[in-house]
């Protein structure tokens, strides 16, 4: 692989202009797709094979007509003080609000609060429900300006007036903390790489990585139906590492340039070298990422692959558009050690054999190693301690900031109805193969009402043809809680009663099952997650390094790092520590499809640092230096690369803190905080002790499975041959001069 990277590199760099035309062709070829392309709304949310999504497919075949799927929004209306809802002005004030919201185009129904049972005991609050023909996030603008012209107007008799539910849903925004996030990394690229224009060659490649990969998923979004937050992932995730995978190459760009090579030489070997290790990393990224597809959930499928797409496009650049720009920038980009004069080039060195921290920090930790691994151990463990309280859960109106409508109007119906009212259950009884349908929908109707945390059970609400009916449960505790939990399965058990002795099928959907059912799946899905995506990077990571300690390190190291990483997401998110700092206005259970979805990306981002930092020492030791000093070796050459990725990924990923999304926001965080931990704690500190500990048995293989296992040649050992035919090429050039 090395020898054909090599050449890749070299090709790329004398051919440049070809090079660079192509990609920017690909990226105007996206950006008019994307430009032409509908906009983006939310993905259907199906969960092939729970209980929540046949009841709705079951409504939709039942129910025809009744846009089971549609936007709903929930007019939500507060007497002032001292009045009741029921007063003759409020109660007109409120039947205008509904006569307006009727005129809509796209309104499928809405249900007058006094004909429906939508007036609070007390009668200082009431709602009238709207349904939508259309989902959410295809609600045309003129509706949702409607709905807020009509409660608008209800404000002005004096009302409180807010609006929950869906129709109001907006696309996320991430804030111009991403720009920050960028701002840091450029700021870390100057430092790292001692030149502005070598800096920039990473930031521009990476940007022009994610507009072809963000384009794209912009493009398609209509036709394979990709959510709005899909790009933005996809985007958090291909900046990071299309800036470090850059990095890697200019960094080694930059020592071969120090060796004395001419400047295609050292791109070919940069790409042969770094480039071989950015590969096997893009593909642990990309594995990781794929692997989401085993939970079987359609939108976080899509959401892995497109990510998986945008990492798979920052590995091509890497390989071809960076030896480009490399050749454009000629001699302004400097040989490792050199700086530019704008940033105190051409003074004379002072102390140039003084070890770097790289150097300094493995000689202290090969010395140590044993009180090195034990501390990063017992660290990363307290921190993992909050991560055995984790709830799961996906957020609710409950769960937006208080200066929203949604949520405003979320603790009204709370206040009024009580918390439950916010997380109604549907029972859809379907009783077509029973005798009398009318008998089984009073038998599960009774049979509810006799159970715990229930408020009210309505009647039921047959269709036309009589054989399949909804019945709505109002729970006691809020959506969230264990106790309306424990109610659903409650209400389950008397369905499968009622089915052994009747044949009818009782089924409970509704938002508040549908989360409770995508939880149950993301947690039975997680251990063969697992196994799956650590069990192919194990077997990539083996021949990679040609070891079986060293990639089990690698694994174990990983699970340290994402349980102590998912210990700080509860901390901040569920316990509210830090919770000011971070922009939490509100605690609760933390996303169902955070610890998957973390583990998928963290794990492919800590393979990352595995490849890069291990295969520098693995190839100290295999040029014939001693154990604990090709570790020592490894770390003066790559540490100072490897500490510039990490800031620079933890600084984008921060950027994404300041999302508008819940979702975005608690990934932000949790992958920031995860390759904290994982860099400097795992990588930096733990893998050098225990690559110390273990001495020369680090690197051991059982001879059949090393003459089975294909030499892929990460480290660069076939180039040698090329240093002897470039030293004959620059003979012979010598030749022709004379």
């Amino acid at each position: 692989m090395a020898t054909f990277l090599y050449r890749l590199g070299r090709f790329s760099f004398r051919k440049r202009h070809f090079v660079a035309l192509f990609w920017v062709a690909l990226l105007a070829l996206a950006g008019a797709g994307a430009a032409g392309a509908p906009a983006a709304g939310n993905s259907s949310f199906s969960i092939p094979g729970t209980e929540a999504q046949k009841a709705f497919d079951l409504l939709d075949e039942r129910f025809p007509g009744a846009s089971a799927d549609g936007a709903t929004a929930r007019v939500v209306f507060k007497a002032p003080d001292g009045q009741k809802m029921t007063d003759p002005g409020n109660k007109a004030a409120v039947q205008d609000t509904v006569d307006e919201l009727s005129g809509g185009t796209e309104v499928a129904q809405v249900t007058d609060p006094y004909q429906g049972g939508g007036v609070s005991q007390d009668g200082t609050t009431a709602y009238a429900s709207v349904t939508y023909k259309v989902p959410g996030m295809e609600l045309e603008e003129s509706s949702r300006e409607a709905l807020k012209a009509a409660a608008e107007d209800a404000r002005d008799s004096g009302l409180t007036v807010e609006i929950g539910g869906d129709a109001l849903q907006a696309i996320p925004e991430t804030g111009s903390a991403e720009i920050i996030g960028i701002g840091i990394a450029a700021v870390v690229l100057v430092i790292t790489l001692g030149s502005l224009l070598a800096a920039g060659l990473p930031l521009l490649t990476a940007i022009v990585g994610v507009g072809i990969g963000v384009a794209t998923i912009t493009a398609l979004a209509s036709t394979l139906d990709l959510g709005s937050t899909t790009s933005i992932l996809a985007s958090m995730i291909g900046l990071a590492v299309g800036i470090d995978y850059a990095l890697f190459v200019v960094s080694r760009y930059r020592a071969e340039l120090a060796e004395g090579r001419e400047r295609e030489e050292a791109a070919g070997r940069a790409v042969g070298t770094a480039g071989s290790a950015v590969v096997f990393a893009g593909l642990t990224v990309v594995i990781a990422l794929v692997g989401l597809s085993v939970v079987n959930i359609p939108m976080l499928t899509k959401m892995g692959i497109a990510a998986a797409g945008t990492v798979a496009v920052a590995v091509l650049i890497a390989l071809t558009l960076i030896p480009a720009v490399l050749g454009y920038a000629g001699r302004r980009v400097r040989p490792a050690g050199e700086k530019s004069k704008l940033l105190g080039g051409g003074r004379a060195k002072d102390k140039a054999d003084k070890p770097n921290m790289g150097t300094r920090w493995a000689s202290f930790v090969v010395r140590r190693p044993l009180a090195v691994l034990l501390l990063g151990i017992v660290g990363l463990g307290a921190a993992a301690v909050p991560a055995g309280s984790l709830e799961l859960g996906l957020p609710d109106d409950g769960s937006q900031p208080t200066s929203t409508t949604q949520r405003r109007a979320y603790d009204l119906l709370s206040d009024g109805f009580g918390p439950g009212f916010n997380g109604p259950l549907v029972v859809v009884v379907d009783a077509q193969g029973s005798d009398d349908p009318q008998a089984v929908f009073q038998q599960a109707g009774d049979e509810i009402k006799a159970l715990d945390n229930v408020v009210n059970v309505a009647p039921a609400a047959p269709n036309k043809a009589g054989d399949t009916a909804t019945i709505a449960v109002i729970p006691d505790a809020k959506p969230s809680s264990v106790a309306t939990e424990d109610l659903v399965h409650d209400i389950r058990a008397v369905g499968a009663d009622i089915k052994d002795g009747t044949g009818a099928e009782v089924l409970v959907t509704g938002a508040t099952a549908m989360n409770i059912d995508v939880s149950q799946k993301l947690n039975d899905a997680l251990v063969p997650y697992l196994v799956l995506v650590v069990g192919l990077a194990f077997l990539l990571l083996i021949v990679v390094f040609r070891s079986i300690l060293v990639p089990l390190k690698a694994a174990l190291g990983f699970l340290l790092s994402v349980l102590a990483a998912l210990g700080a997401v509860v901390a901040v998110y569920q316990w509210g520590w830090l919770s000011g700092l971070m922009g939490v206005e509100e605690t609760g259970p933390i996303m169902s499809m955070m610890p998957i979805f973390m583990v998928g990306v963290v794990f492919g981002l800590a393979m990352d640092y595995e490849v890069f930092l291990v295969t520098r020492i693995r190839e100290a030791h295999v040029h014939g230096e001693k154990p604990s000093q090709a570790v020592v070796t490894g770390f003066r050459y790559s540490a100072r690369v490897v500490t510039a990725a990490a800031v620079i990924m933890i600084a984008v990923f921060s950027g994404f803190i300041g999302s508008s999304d819940s979702m975005v926001k608690m990934i932000g965080f949790g992958l920031a905080i995860a390759v904290l931990f994982d860099a400097f704690v795992v990588r930096m500190a733990i893998v050098p002790a225990v690559l110390a500990l273990l001495g020369a048995k680090a690197w051991w293989l059982p001879k059949w499975l090393d003459r089975a296992l294909p030499n892929v040649d990460v480290e660069g050992e076939s180039l040698a041959a090329h240093d002897g035919a470039a030293g004959k090429d620059d003979e012979d050039k010598e030749l022709v001069r004379a």
